[in-house]
């Protein structure tokens, strides 16, 4: 039977077997064993070699796979003519994908696979692989095979999938092979030699579609991987940089307003911060309109913590390179501002210090009314981190800087928050923040300090004779609840008494 299943393949003219074998070093010799290749220093022929390495691909592989020059040969064994050949036939070879999830299962087929993914990595590596289409044909279709795949239902699905949470990676079983044909995947599109007009027909938007559907793999490992492949077919590829930015968009889309789940939001924000670096000025209405409608929103989210800082440099490069977008990223924050969750909150505050230092004077008075109203809103929060964030502003010079310009606006908004605390807060050390920044504004304006003291001091004893007031008509209408006689099935107010229990 095996005689007849090595039949079918084609024979090597012996002018072959003569230039393999006058071309290669005894001590290199190549056998096949239970553990993969492996190097013996026996002088057997190359000849013999050969055969002994085509009857074990033969009975492990499949007649398609290994059909032509035969694939298990090293690059160094052939001819500089038959190495092109033999590069495609081992692109062929690793095509075959094998079930990990056994660990005892096809390990001498996964030995040889993994021996030929090495191989070809170190032809790639060495620039001796010339990309014709036939060989880019040949990768993309190994990578598609071995990459795109149905990843197991996602364990955490449930989690809330916030900086906190300690659920522990998934690894990927596969990974000892993975690993090897990402490494391929991206010298392959790093290499100086490949036609990007040629290779675009390969790594088309399917491609791309699926290379980013992996993106929310459980595997850190492979997100790191995806990250800088796909920031270097960015590069590569021109035709392909506003596809990208809309599949990229449409993931974030989905993420913050359906599922709320997804694991590598981080890494795509990682590269869209270098992508953002290079936009040329003045920037397009299409890159603003990629800020409001996919970064902003992407506050909105439970686990904004696992990949706020990420988004926060994003967010800061707009601004860098248009300053006047400040107002705009402000307004974005205040649309998204947690008024339940004291962790985001504080996350909040960050950032916008981040922004506002780089906010300018005319941006900066756009907004303030309404940002310090909720800066107001975070002083008296009973959360005492959220609280000191806020005043933590005040150690910045540049926000202090903008204050002090605006204090004819900004402090009669804050003061009263700024007295409630230091009369009533249970944190001390929110008291003592509170009491340096009022003495920042006294060292700022004093007169401004007192008029607001004053009006403060007004709108309490307001607000007393307010309170009197409602306390009295209540009292009254108690009164005259309790002499009123009952008529009907009128409900009336009955004030309790007490009365005596006998024993």
């Amino acid at each position: 039977m095996l005689k007849q299943f090595l039949s079918k393949f084609p024979r090597k003219s012996s002018k072959f077997d003569a230039v393999d074998s006058a071309g290669c070093d005894s001590g290199n010799n190549v056998i096949a064993s239970g553990n993969g290749i492996q190097r013996t220093s026996s002088g057997t022929t190359i000849s013999s070699r050969s055969n002994s390495i085509k009857r074990m691909s033969s009975a492990v592989f499949p007649s398609s796979v290994v059909a032509g020059i035969e694939p298990l040969l090293s690059f160094k064994d052939v001819p500089n003519s038959e190495k092109q050949n033999l590069f495609i036939s081992k692109l062929n070879l690793c095509c075959v994908v094998f079930d990990f999830n056994d660990p005892n299962k096809d390990n001498v087929e996964k030995d040889l696979k993994r021996e030929a993914l090495i191989e070809l990595v170190e032809f790639v590596a060495s620039g001796s692989a010339k990309f014709t289409e036939h060989a880019i044909a040949a990768i993309c279709k190994m990578c598609a095979v071995n990459l795109f795949r149905v990843s197991p239902p996602n364990c955490r699905s449930n989690s809330s999938g916030g900086e906190t949470d300690d659920d522990e990676p998934m690894f990927d079983p596969a990974w000892s092979h993975l690993q090897i044909v990402y490494d391929l995947l991206l010298r392959f599109v790093t290499s100086t030699s490949l036609d990007s007009k040629i290779a675009k027909k390969y790594v088309d938007h399917s491609f791309i579609l699926r290379l980013l559907e992996l993106f929310d793999s459980e595997d850190p490992r492979e997100r790191d991987c995806l990250k800088t492949i796909l920031h270097r077919i960015y590069g590569k590829f021109m035709v392909h940089r506003p596809f990208i930015r809309k599949a990229v968009s449409n993931i974030f889309y989905r993420f913050v307003f359906e599922t709320e789940r997804h694991n590598g939001i981080a890494e795509l924000l990682e590269i869209f911060g270098s992508v953002i670096c290079g936009f040329a000025l003045p920037l397009k209405e299409e890159h603003k309109m990629f800020l409001w409608r996919a970064l902003i929103p992407l506050h909105k989210p439970k686990s904004m913590g696992v990949y706020l800082q990420q988004l926060s440099y994003c967010v800061t490069q707009f601004l860098e390179k248009e300053p006047k977008l400040a107002s705009t990223v402000i307004k974005g924050l205040l649309k998204y501002w947690p008024v339940t969750n004291s962790q985001k909150e504080v996350m909040f505050l960050s950032e916008l210090e981040e922004v506002l230092e780089a906010t300018n004077m005319v941006e900066f008075q756009k907004i303030m009314i309404p940002l310090f109203r909720r800066i107001r809103s975070c002083l008296n929060s009973s959360h005492f981190q959220v609280a000191e964030r806020a005043l933590f502003l005040w150690n910045n010079d540049h926000v202090v800087g903008l204050i002090a310009h605006n204090r004819h606006v900004i402090l009669p908004l804050i003061y009263p928050a700024l007295e409630k605390n230091i009369q009533n807060h249970w944190n001390q050390a929110v008291l003592n923040l509170t009491v340096n920044v009022k003495k920042m504004f006294s060292e700022m304006d004093e007169d401004l300090v007192l008029v607001c003291q004053g009006k403060y001091e007004e709108e309490e004893v307001k607000q007393m004779e307010a309170a009197e007031k409602r306390r009295v008509t209540w009292a009254h209408l108690e009164t005259v609840a309790s002499v009123q006689p009952v008529a009907g099935n009128t409900a009336v107010l009955i004030t309790p008494t007490a009365t005596a229990i006998p024993c």
